[in-house]
């Protein structure tokens, strides 16, 4: 019997919502033997690291770094400004809302969830409802997920600033930028955001394991009132230590650093407008693909309103539980991995493409071969002409 040949030897592309595409510069960066822990050039790059670090988020106020991945910069956040027993609210257009909200009530805070489900983006109404019901101010943050990973929307964080700004509510402005950062445009300073949690492993193109915590003296002023920060998440030594160690409460994350420093080089290198504007147009290409595909009625987006959808992932869904087969062939056959559906009733027929960080226009189309590739190897009804959309719409000067 003939062995089946498959088409998967050579680099495999890791097409998943994060970790992203690492580049060469940033790994060749990280190969190198361990430094100096107590004098020398590391002690002198992390500080250059913080000030390029909030030129991405936009900000001229305090980062804190961490030891961690997304999930403990949640907690970071929440454990320097949020006690035992105070209220966040928690507007969920996906999972990893819940997953925050998780965490706050984990550290004994209570939790006011509004649930706008998996496909649509925040109704501001309903959010100025919960703001105007609470004449006391017992809410102390509201934990905005600018774009959600599962759902692949993207939320309007200056919309929910303004509501607040509206109604005179003193709560602190939370934003997850885990998938947006260095993806969809995000201005933390411009867009009145009191603290930003994010991590190193999507936009900013490094290995999975650093994460960072930005905040104001808004956000400042509320830590210097909590009754006790444990000792690790204390944001306070992280930006103004005294010695060495306290930027990580400990060893320093050494190579990640090095990592992390070829990373910004590239950001400001292209330019941050540019590095939204790449964005943004290899998502629309995308988008073109997708949206021919669907005409063959068994694809469809997540999110229909474009407005809404992230630059950095596209959530999709096939009829008929296919979307785990179409994975499976594409990485298999194809050596492309595509995001697994998260958070979705029919998780079997969804998926998601990511596109962020370390992207341009032929891996777009690399992985879009891939995925029309899939789709007619396993007979799913498609429009036709989506590769030709989207190289129509890249062939278009940004």
């Amino acid at each position: 019997m003939k062995n089946q040949i498959s088409l998967a030897q050579g680099r495999e592309y890791l097409a998943i919502p994060g970790p992203s595409v690492m580049p060469d510069a940033v790994l060749q960066a990280m190969h190198r033997p361990s430094p100096n822990i107590y004098d020398g050039e590391l002690i002198d790059l992390v500080p250059t690291l913080a000030r390029d670090l909030k030129r991405v988020a936009g900000t001229n106020h305090n980062v804190a770094i961490y030891i961690a991945n997304g999930h403990g910069t949640w907690e970071a956040a929440l454990s320097n400004v949020i006690a035992p027993g105070e209220t966040v609210l928690a507007p969920a257009s996906g999972i990893f809302t819940y997953g925050w909200a998780e965490m706050a009530e984990g550290i004994g805070a209570k939790v006011e969830l509004l649930d706008f489900g998996m496909s649509s983006s925040w109704d501001m109404d309903r959010i100025a409802d919960a703001i105007r019901a609470d004449a006391a101010h017992q809410i102390k943050a509201v934990l905005a997920v600018h774009v959600d990973t599962s759902s692949s929307i993207r939320n309007d964080i200056p919309a929910l600033r303004a509501l607040l700004d509206d109604m005179n509510h003193p709560a602190l402005l939370m934003a997850d930028c885990i998938a947006s950062l260095g993806c969809d445009r995000f201005e933390m300073d411009a867009w009145g955001v009191d603290v930003m949690v994010t991590a190193c492993q999507k936009g900013l193109m490094t290995p999975a394991g650093v994460g960072f915590v930005f905040f104001n003296d808004k956000a400042q002023a509320k830590r210097a009132e909590m009754p006790r920060v444990s000792q690790y998440w204390d944001w306070q030594p992280r930006v103004k230590p005294k010695v060495f160690y306290q930027y990580f409460n400990g060893t320093a994350p050494t190579h990640h650093l090095y990592g992390l420093r070829a990373a910004l080089d590239m950001i400001h290198a292209e330019g941050i407008e540019n590095v939204w504007a790449r964005h943004e147009h290899l998502a629309k290409a995308i988008w073109a693909a997708c949206e021919i595909w669907a005409e063959g009625g068994a694809l469809e987006m997540n999110v229909t309103n474009g407005a809404h959808r992230s630059h950095a992932v596209t959530a999709l869904r096939l009829t008929d539980g296919r979307g785990t087969p179409l994975r499976q062939f594409s990485e298999r056959q194809l050596g492309l991995t595509l995001g697994i559906g998260l958070g979705m009733e029919d998780h079997a027929g969804c998926f998601r493409l990511g596109h962020m960080g370390h992207m341009n226009g032929q891996m777009v189309m690399a992985m879009l071969g891939g995925v029309e590739t899939a789709m007619a190897a396993l007979n799913i009804p498609r429009g036709s002409g989506a590769l030709e959309a989207a190289a129509a719409t890249l062939a278009i000067k940004p």
